[in-house]
């Protein structure tokens, strides 16, 4: 990915901006000539004060950068008692000024007490004049500041302490008044500093990167980078049309942060950091805080402030009443930028929840959301992670598509990517000339798969970054849960490493102990600010303790990991290749459809059938299962009715829920046409859609289904060993007892007075969904009239029935 050189579009103009020459000051009447050149003082005049106008006007931008070492314009003259000259800077700091890599231009530009005056001076690269315009007390006084060159003025005011002042600055052919960026304090406290320092600052995004503000009784925008190797760090954006010079920042001390209060810059400012690396080099950097960013392929973050009102707030209140694991979850994954291709957030807000309301599901999980420049990640190389992608819309937009979400009843998780980075020369990799975000150890910092770099976990401030990320979209966008990439690439130091290419721990093992230290962090700081909030890993290998709390240590020595919730890899995997066989030859992989009982409460499982499981040649869910058309439906709708049954939480991808024949592509999103009326085979589809509607219309209606999800009490076989009828027979129950009997038949046959044993206690069983129903596409064979336990042992119980078992069916029972 290469990065775009930011536009040059001329901008509206903001008051930081250069602009052309001023006119002859005027004084009463009379008018104050152009001062001679052989003076070597400059006029300070008094006069009534002038308002300012409502409206600056437009800034031009200069035909040409002035160079360093031009020499100065003559001094402008004036009277006797008028601004002195000030003492020269030191060609040491001029160089460093011009060249970007001073630390404190605090400390030289602005004003300051001197030798019996005031001391001011600007750097206004491109200005033809500069004067003082004083505020408050000295109301009234007018001071040209004399040209030192190179964009320099300056001069020492006969006033006896530091006034409130403003500048006038004059250019070619016009003038503007601005107030002075050098002569504020900084607008970060000295606890958010000392948080910062100590990597403990959870709400990060209120101190670093920007922030619409006002300051000592002026409002402006603050700007905040941790930069702490840079030799210095500008301020370039469209309100100086991408210069730099004008705008260095000061650097606050052992923190590594660079401060920087620009007046009359507010929403909408396009900007990015000029750091100068400490080679000398320079780099334009995009702000790793930013809050909102250009569209891509453009670069630069964008100045933003929220002002949404939330209408969600009971949803907000209530969202942790139940404990997740004990609650129905059932999970819609979207990819945003292709479910309705070309809709904004807003529309979307218009679309989605009453789809996935219709549809029955709790819970949408969107995938990721930060700022990515290239659509075809996905958004999975992220480079803006404070960021909502602009690409649908404005930040407030997307909160509005989450309140709407909210108020539809329907929880909102969202893919979270701390695993690793890209590598564009405008983000975050060697951020300010070394390694800062990656690790400095080039093998442990490159990710050998995806060409990405992988975050430096062990260093306090890139984990504050991130443990700060996951709590800001869950405390400002209202996020219910994260789903956590990667997880496996960050546990295990030598993952799709080969020998030799990596080096173990401080204990000579393979566990990357800084990421399990960051991720138990990360997720006792979401629960403890976030009540009501989960957290889900998605970890394919058997890392023990995922979903057990960071302060209980298991047998491998390590404090559980903290998830709330953990993707079920190995069910999926397996179940899918049990599914793509042909019936005849399943009963010789009937295992890879009851192993997944032998793990199930070893964590809290998510069964998911994700967008990893229909792209990149895998085929959609139902193009998977073999048959023809009529039994790759049947195929598909009663793995979905296994699905549902099984203990765990579920998720399914878009498009699935439709039994769309075509792999997923994230350029035309589903193939929505497949339902329109007037294809002739819609109603196959129609039908599949329409069992995802009732399957969560039970599971949320039965407790059986989702209570005890992770208690081993919740669930019993009924026969598991069935392999040559193809044939699993389970039973479900909630935290009072009460009972489901589900029956999965993957063969092509009916099967008659099947007998299943059940408990006594339930005097007669109905059936309550079947997949083979002709509503869903189905032969429609049913069990239509309650069905009476008899006192005939089987399968270990005193009492059973006998069923009719559809063709490539799921069955579920319960007591009348």
């Amino acid at each position: 990915m290469t990065a775009r050189k930011p536009s040059r579009k001329k901008p509206a103009p903001v008051e930081t901006e250069a602009v052309p020459a001023p006119q002859p000051v005027t004084t009463g009447a009379a008018e104050v000539p152009e001062p001679t050149a052989s003076a070597a003082t400059a006029t300070v005049t008094t006069t009534a004060p002038a308002p300012a106008p409502a409206d600056a006007p437009p800034a031009k931008a200069a035909k040409a950068k002035r160079k360093t070492g031009v020499p100065p314009r003559p001094r402008r003259g004036g009277t006797e008692e008028g601004v002195r000259p000030a003492p020269a800077l030191h060609d040491a700091d001029r160089g460093r000024l011009l060249a970007g890599e001073h630390h404190a231009p605090h400390d030289l530009l602005g004003a300051h007490p001197y030798d019996g005056g005031v001391l001011v001076r600007v750097l206004r690269p491109h200005a033809r004049a500069v004067t003082v315009l004083a505020q408050g007390a000295h109301a009234g006084l007018r001071a040209a500041l004399l040209d030192d060159g190179d964009g320099f003025f300056s001069g020492v005011l006969p006033l006896g302490a530091v006034p409130e002042y403003r500048l006038l600055v004059g250019y070619a052919d016009d003038e503007i008044e601005i107030e002075d960026p050098y002569r504020f304090l900084p607008a970060i406290g000295e606890l958010d500093l000392h948080l910062i320092g100590e990597g403990r600052h959870e709400e990060l995004w209120t101190a670093l990167g920007s922030r619409v503000m006002e300051h000592q009784g002026v409002a402006g925008t603050r700007f905040t980078v941790w930069a702490p190797n840079a030799r210095g760090v500008r301020i370039a954006g469209d309100f100086t049309y991408w210069d730099s010079t004008g705008l260095p920042m000061r650097s606050l001390g052992s923190t590594g942060v660079w401060e920087l209060f620009l007046p009359g810059v507010g929403e909408g400012a396009l900007y990015k950091f000029d750091i100068c690396r400490p080679d000398g080099s320079h780099t334009l950097r995009a702000d790793p805080m930013a809050r909102a960013a250009e569209v891509p392929p453009a670069t630069a973050s964008v100045v933003t402030a929220s002002h949404y009102a939330w209408q969600d707030g009971d949803w907000m209140e209530r969202r942790g009443d139940r404990p997740v694991h004990e609650a129905p979850f059932s999970v819609y994954e979207v990819h945003l930028p292709s479910w309705r291709p070309r809709l904004t957030y807003r529309q979307l807000a218009d679309q989605l929840p009453a789809y996935v309301k219709d549809l029955g599901f709790t819970h949408v999980e969107l995938m990721p959301v930060s700022e990515h420049p290239f659509g075809g990640s996905w958004g999975y190389q992220v480079t803006g992670f404070y960021a909502p992608t602009s690409r649908m819309g404005t930040p407030d937009d997307f909160r509005h598509l989450v309140d709407s979400l909210h108020r539809a009843g329907i929880g909102v998780i969202m893919d979270w990517v701390p695993a690793h980075f890209p590598r564009d020369e405008w983000a975050l990799a060697e951020f300010d000339g070394r390694p800062l975000y990656e690790h400095s150890d080039p093998s442990r910092a490159a990710h050998p798969d995806w060409g990405t770099l992988e975050f430096d976990f062990g260093r306090k401030e890139v984990r504050n970054f991130l443990v700060s990320n996951a709590t800001y979209w869950c405390e400002e966008f209202h996020i219910d849960g994260l789903r956590v990439d990667a997880v496996a690439s960050m546990l295990y130091l030598d993952y799709s490493r080969e020998d030799g290419q990596w080096s173990p721990n401080e204990h000579g093992g393979r566990e990357n102990l800084d990421a399990v230290a960051f991720l138990q962090e990360m997720n006792a700081t979401v629960y403890r600010r976030n009540p009501g909030v989960v957290t889900i890993a998605e970890e394919s290998t058997a890392w023990n303790g995922v979903t057990r709390a960071t302060h209980h240590i298991g047998p491998d020595g390590f404090g559980g990991l903290g998830f709330g919730l953990k993707w079920n890899m190995g069910w999926m995997h397996d179940s899918l290749t049990y599914m793509a066989k042909e019936p005849v030859h399943r009963k010789y992989h009937h295992n890879e459809m009851t192993f997944s009982m032998v793990y199930a409460y070893s964590e809290n499982y998510v069964l998911p059938i994700s967008h990893d499981e229909v792209v990149h040649g895998k085929q959609a869910l139902v193009s998977k299962m073999p048959g023809d058309w009529w039994q790759q439906r049947a195929n598909h709708r009663a793995y979905l009715g296994f699905m549902w049954a099984h203990p765990g939480k579920q998720l399914l991808f878009m498009g699935q829920e439709f039994a769309q024949g075509a792999e997923w592509s994230e350029g035309h999103g589903p193939d929505w046409w497949l339902l329109d009326p007037a294809y002739e085979a819609s109603g196959d589809h129609r039908g599949v859609r329409d069992l995802v509607g009732d399957l969560n219309a039970v599971y949320g209606a039965v407790p059986a289904l989702w209570q005890r999800d992770t208690d081993p009490g919740g669930f019993s076989w009924v026969d598991g060993g069935a392999a040559e009828d193809n044939v699993l027979a389970f039973l479900r129950y909630d935290a009072d007892g009460s009972p489901l009997l589900a029956v999965s038949h993957f063969s092509p046959v009916v099967r008659h007075e099947y007998r299943l044993g059940v408990p006594e206690s339930a005097g007669s069983w109905v059936e309550v969904l079947n997949t083979d129903a002709a509503r869903y596409g189905g032969g429609d064979v049913r069990n239509e009239e309650p069905l009476k336990p008899e006192e005939v042992p089987a399968h270990g119980r005193q009492a059973s029935i006998t069923v009719t078992l559809p063709p490539l069916a799921t069955v579920w029972f319960r007591p009348a």
